[in-house]
């Protein structure tokens, strides 16, 4: 991988932390939505939205040994990252301290790529930074399985991460959009209508198709 060295930021050079998950799953999705600020919901993303704000509205609570606290501010300096986490549970130990575990909630089921695993430990590096703590964990709800996905913060996730933060940062700055690679996952974006990745993918290739015939005449 790519050197992902930290660098301190500026707050006004923070990226929201979603940016990330974007990121890393397609580039271009990223670039449509922080540079040419284009949005547009369909059933998937209305399913997650809802969820968030249900979650969120839930307020704060006490269970036993389990604190829960919803919608908690995020920032990190060090990767240029605000946002919230939806959840952040609060376990007393032997000792009597407390050990933070963020919980994130997606609507669907755990994804084949890394995507939501790097959102997570950007909240969780956020919180070690805000609360000068170490968080060696936290977990994934899948609304579709209704189970959640322990993820450990290993030192290869956290790599990722900052070079993820580090990549989505790069982007954004140079407001240039990468070209459309279409894939499977195309088909479920919401996104696809704007950034037709068929339309715009067989373009170029009849492009690159008649500048090799000429070339070769």
């Amino acid at each position: 991988m790519a050197d992902a060295r930290i660098i301190h930021h500026d707050s006004d050079e923070l990226i929201p932390i979603s940016a990330l998950t974007q990121y890393a799953y397609c580039p271009r999705r990223c670039a449509l939505i922080h540079i040419e600020q284009i949005w547009e919901e369909n059933r998937f993303t209305a399913e997650g939205r809802i969820m968030h704000e249900h979650v969120h509205e839930e307020g704060d609570e006490s269970r036993g040994d389990v604190r829960i606290e919803r919608g908690v501010a995020l920032r990190s300096l060090k990767l240029g990252l605000t946002g919230k986490a939806d959840v952040v549970e609060y376990h007393r130990q032997p000792d009597g301290s407390w050990q933070a575990f963020p919980v994130e909630y997606k609507r669907g089921k755990p994804k084949p790529d890394d995507s939501d695993k790097v959102q997570l430990c950007a909240q969780a590096m956020c919180l070690e930074e805000m609360l000068n703590v170490s968080i060696p964990a936290g977990a994934l709800f899948y609304g579709k399985t209704r189970r959640r996905l322990d993820v450990d913060f290993d030192e290869t996730l956290r790599q990722e991460t900052q070079y993820v933060a580090k990549k989505a940062h790069e982007l954004i700055e140079s407001g240039q959009t990468p070209k459309p690679v279409y894939a499977k996952r195309c088909e479920s974006c919401s996104l696809v209508a704007e950034c037709m990745p068929r339309t715009i993918q067989k373009k170029r290739s009849v492009e690159s198709y008649l500048k090799r015939m000429l070339d070769e005449t």
